[in-house]
């Protein structure tokens, strides 16, 4: 349910709520918070609740640093691992300076910028996010170790797969939530699962991503266990990836075959100059062209070893799956430049490379000699990233500095 203001406020004084969080990230996607309490509420919508940016990684210099956090009403969810006399909500919030404008670091509002420029040309974009994860043991301290919570394969059962229950419960806490899983079952590496979520518009995906991953780490944890959404966490097995699927409407109708090959265009042309966003750690570069992770920039039906896949799915429910991103991306950015790119392929109309119906991990030389590659290091994805006209247009330079900065 997308919740009005007032609506929010009322909910405040009718449900025993006690606690408000105040949700955002910092410039890569890191989520943050800070609690209010209820007689705050209407301050925080009219003149937004100050916080000190400067602390933030990214944010702010000392000598500028009173941002003001401003909550988005239609994202309110009560927060189910919470008490329920005494309950706490979470609105996602975007960020305001003292004279009223975004905040320049406010990776949010990039995406609601992206959003309206899209509608402005009338494209409506939909995201759906497949996010994997290996579930560890904790030592006696509590920390992390990586030691898997199972030995079991793709899509095992219980027994030996043991994290049947932590997926359930995952589920029914996101749907307390508001947020509809839609498949759920373990992933190849041993202690790896992944759970899919019903498509939403661009902000709404791109918030219930950074709840997804709230979620799968408390559920963990309420069972002694430790989330680990990491690209490559162990060497010798499956990467995590964080699969996006993208599809797209004009003036209200659904995307035709002409459009989905030049979305795909678009994204293949420019995914070079933004994989540093799409994949910004060391650890990504270990997964990319293993275990089903991409490394060429291909694309073709249902083809889990391309790039980007076609999956076999009625006209209604035609999308494009790009496979080479991880869940260290920050959602807002990530989806942000999927959809200038996807907007380059549409408003120019430009052509997708002819699809490769190959299995790239094992393909001859000379299937393959021919096809552009995604950026093989970190390095070579800052320099990409830091030379792109594209990039330069949609990204605010500070943000672009921080990512490429050696």
């Amino acid at each position: 349910m997308k919740y009005t203001k007032e609506e929010v406020i009322q909910y405040i004084e009718e449900e025993d709520v006690k606690f408000i969080r105040l949700a955002f990230t910092d410039i890569f996607g890191k989520q943050k918070n800070i609690s209010i309490m209820p007689y705050e509420i209407r301050r925080a919508f009219d003149t937004g609740i100050a916080f000190d940016a400067s602390s933030v990684n990214g944010f702010s210099s000392i000598e500028q640093s009173d941002y003001f956090l401003h909550p988005d009403p239609s994202t309110l969810s009560v927060l189910p691992w919470r008490p329920e006399h005494g309950r706490v909500v979470r609105m996602y919030c975007t960020i305001i300076d003292i004279n009223g404008n975004p905040a320049f670091f406010d990776t949010r509002a990039i995406l609601i910028k992206a959003v309206e420029d899209a509608k402005a040309l009338g494209y409506t974009f939909h995201f759906g996010s497949e996010l994997e994860f290996y579930l560890f043991h904790l030592d006696e301290n509590g920390r992390k170790t990586l030691i898997p919570y199972d030995e079991a394969g793709y899509m095992d059962i219980a027994p030996d797969d043991k994290g049947e229950n932590v997926r359930r419960e995952i589920c029914l806490t996101l749907e307390q939530m508001g947020i509809i899983p839609e498949s759920s079952h373990h992933e190849e590496g041993p202690g790896q699962n992944e759970i899919d979520f019903r498509y939403s518009d661009a902000l709404t995906a791109a918030d219930e991503a950074f709840t997804f991953e709230t979620v799968v780490k408390t559920v963990a944890n309420r069972y002694g266990l430790a989330a680990d959404f990491s690209p490559k966490p162990l060497s010798s097995e499956a990467g995590n990836g964080f699969h996006i699927n993208l599809s797209v409407e004009k003036d209200g109708k659904p995307m035709n075959d002409t459009m989905k090959k030049n979305l795909i265009a678009g994204v293949l042309l420019y995914l070079p100059d933004i994989t540093l966003f799409l994949n910004p750690t060391e650890n990504s570069y270990l997964r990319l062209g293993r275990n089903k992770a991409p490394k060429y920039l291909s694309w073709a039906e249902a083809n889990r070893s391309q790039c980007i896949r076609v999956p076999a799915a009625a006209p209604a429910n035609s999308r494009i799956e790009l496979r080479s991103p991880d869940a260290t991306a920050n959602p807002y950015i990530a989806f942000s430049l999927l959809i200038y790119a996807a907007l380059e392929g549409l408003t120019k109309n430009l052509e997708a490379p002819t699809p490769i119906n190959h299995n790239l991990f094992n393909a001859a030389s000379d299937t393959v000699s021919h096809v552009r590659r995604l950026p093989e290091t970190l390095s070579l994805a800052k320099m990409c990233a830091r030379e792109s006209s594209f990039v330069k247009a949609h990204l605010p330079e500070n943000v672009i500095d921080l990512y490429s900065a050696f």
